[in-house]
């Protein structure tokens, strides 16, 4: 049974920093690409940041570049969103998202940036 399980969400000010986990089980993690998206009400989910199988090489939206950091833990079938300096417009659901030959989608993780 395939499972992306996000944690990590949450309410922070803004400024903040908040590190999202998505554990994965049901097929082999090392072989998939690797990416989180976010989708804020009444708006189209959007990619925020993706990491390779491979290489490990990362891109990231132009919105959160230099503030979010991408990582994966091969060995704990695990990838990591580590936000910093969080604005209000970073509000959204997070989804992790895995791809290879199938995709599979986490069922997300709210993160609200507000004062």
């Amino acid at each position: 049974q395939v499972q992306l399980v996000e944690s990590g969400g949450g309410l922070v000010q803004p400024g903040g920093s908040l590190r999202l986990s998505c554990a994965a089980s049901g097929f082999t993690f090392s072989r998939y690409a690797m990416r989180w998206y976010r989708q804020a009400p009444r708006k189209e989910r959007e990619l925020v940041a993706g990491i390779s199988s491979a290489s490990g090489s990362t891109n990231y939206a132009d919105s959160v570049k230099g503030r979010f950091t991408i990582s994966r833990d091969n060995a704990k079938n695990t990838v990591y969103l580590q936000m910093n300096s969080l604005k209000p417009e970073d509000t959204a659901v997070y989804y992790c998202n895995a791809r290879f030959d199938i995709v599979y989608w986490g069922q997300g993780t709210q993160v609200t940036v507000s004062s």
